[in-house]
C-alpha cells in the first residue's frame, strides 16, 4: 500500500489579542472547524472534536479509498464494474445505475461526488472491498492511518447506522489529505453537474455557484444529523477548508460555510517565510576542514497568521554552543523561532546546509585545545541571537 501522507492539524492558532482580528462569526451549529490545510493551521473551531453523524460526508472517505486504490494501480478509472442488485436497490440519493449492467469506475466516482449516489457508493465499495463490509474495514483502516481518532464507519454511504460517527476535525483532516494526495480525483468535486443514464443532476454543493473560488467538497443530511457540509475554496496561494455540522436548514449550512470562508480570507493570510536551502545564519565550526557552517531549512516553509501580524515578525536562532565537525546536510543544529508580539507563532528545526568533514586527529585535538582555552575566558559562542 502506498505510504499515506498524514496532515495533522494544530489544536489552535495563537492569541489574537494584539492582532486586531475579530472573533469568528457566531453560528447556530453543533460543531464546525475552519482550517488552512497547507500550513496545518486551525483558524476557528467550535466543538470540532465532538462526535457527529457525518451523513453523506462519509462519501469523502469512500472516494478517498478508491483514489488510493487507483494510485496503487489496484483498480483503474476505466475499469467496468458489474452492478449488483444491492447497489441498484439503495435508497436515498442515487445516480440511477442498473443491476446487471457495467459502469466505469470514473462514472461511479462522479456519481458519488457530484450526485451523492448511495447506489454508486455501494457499487464502488463492493468492487474494491469484495463486499461493502470488507470496504468499511478498509475505510476504518485508512481513518486510523490518517489519525482520524474520533471516527468510525459502518457503511460507505453515510446512511444512519449505530456507531457510525466522525467529527468536524477528522473530516477536515480527511479532506486535506484528499486534496493533497489525489488532485485528479479532487477535481471532480468542482463539477457542477453530471449526466448518467440520460438523467442530468446538479451538484448539491451550492457553494460552487455562490463563490467562484470554491471547488468542493461534499454535502450531507439526515433527519438526525441535520444539514452538514465540507467546503473548500482557494484564493491565490491560500486554501481554506471548512466543516459545518448540525445546521437547521439547507440554506443555513451554505451561509455558515460562506461566513467562515470569508472570515478566514478577510482576516488571515498565508505567506512563505523561509526558502529552502537559503542561508539564514552562519556559525563557527570547530575541528572541521571548513571553519563556518550555513544554517537554514531544506524545504520552503509558509505560515498562516492574521494579516496584521506579518509586519511585526521577529526571527530567533537558538543553536548549540561550539558545534564540532563532522557535520552532515540536514543535521539538526538548533531551533528557528518566528515571534510576533513576544509570542512564538512558529518554530522549526535549524538545519545544516552543507557537509563538513572533520580534520585529522591532530587538527581535531588542536581545535579542542583552543576551544578549551577560549572557554576559560568566556569567549565562545553564546548559541543564540
Amino acid at each position: 500500500m502506498k505510504k499515506i501522507l498524514i496532515i495533522p492539524l494544530l489544536t489552535s492558532v495563537f492569541a489574537f489579542g494584539q492582532s486586531f482580528v475579530p472573533d469568528a462569526p457566531e453560528l447556530d451549529l453543533k460543531s464546525y472547524i475552519l482550517i488552512e490545510p497547507n500550513t496545518n493551521t486551525v483558524i476557528a473551531e467550535f466543538n470540532s472534536t465532538s462526535e457527529i453523524e457525518p451523513a453523506s460526508m462519509t462519501k469523502i472517505m469512500t472516494a478517498y479509498v478508491a483514489a488510493d486504490q487507483i494510485s496503487n494501480e489496484l483498480i483503474a478509472l476505466d475499469d467496468e464494474v458489474l452492478i449488483s442488485e444491492k447497489a441498484w436497490r439503495m435508497e436515498g440519493s442515487r445516480m440511477f445505475i442498473e443491476a446487471g449492467k457495467r459502469v466505469s469506475v470514473s462514472d461511479l466516482l462522479k456519481g458519488i461526488i457530484i450526485q451523492s449516489g448511495n447506489d454508486a457508493s455501494v457499487a464502488i465499495a463492493e468492487y474494491v472491498g469484495g463486499t461493502e463490509r470488507g470496504f468499511v474495514d478498509l475505510m476504518n483502516a485508512y481513518a486510523g492511518s490518517l489519525n482520524m481518532n474520533n471516527t468510525n464507519f459502518q457503511n460507505s454511504t453515510g446512511l444512519p447506522a449505530v456507531n457510525h460517527f466522525s467529527s468536524a476535525k477528522d473530516l477536515a483532516i480527511l479532506t486535506s489529505n484528499l486534496i493533497t494526495e489525489f488532485p485528479e480525483i479532487y477535481s471532480f468535486y468542482k463539477e457542477r453537474q453530471f449526466t448518467f443514464n440520460e438523467i442530468k443532476q446538479l451538484n448539491r454543493n451550492k457553494l460552487l455557484w455562490r463563490d467562484d473560488s470554491s471547488d468542493g467538497v461534499k454535502t450531507g443530511h439526515t433527519k438526525t444529523a441535520g444539514y452538514c457540509l465540507v467546503g473548500s475554496a482557494k484564493r491565490g496561494d491560500m486554501r481554506l477548508i471548512t466543516v459545518v455540522a448540525g445546521s437547521d436548514s439547507d440554506n443555513n449550512r451554505f451561509m455558515a460555510s460562506q461566513r467562515l470562508l470569508e472570515y478566514g480570507f478577510r482576516f488571515f493570510a498565508t505567506q512563505k517565510i523561509l526558502n529552502a536551502n537559503q542561508e539564514y545564519k552562519q556559525i563557527n565550526i570547530w575541528g572541521g576542514v571548513e571553519k563556518s557552517l550555513g544554517l537554514g531549512v531544506l524545504e520552503d516553509i509558509s505560515i498562516t497568521l492574521p494579516r496584521t501580524s506579518f509586519k511585526d515578525l521577529v526571527v530567533n536562532y537558538n543553536y548549540s554552543n561550539n558545534i564540532q565537525a563532522p557535520i552532515e546536510i540536514g543535521q539538526k543544529i538548533g531551533i528557528l523561532e518566528i515571534v510576533n508580539n513576544d509570542e512564538i507563532v512558529f518554530s522549526t528545526d535549524l538545519l545544516a546546509l552543507q557537509n563538513i568533514k572533520a580534520k585529522g586527529f591532530f587538527g581535531r585535538l588542536w581545535s579542542k585545545f583552543v576551544l578549551w582555552i577560549l572557554s576559560l575566558f568566556g569567549m565562545t559562542d553564546n548559541g543564540s541571537d
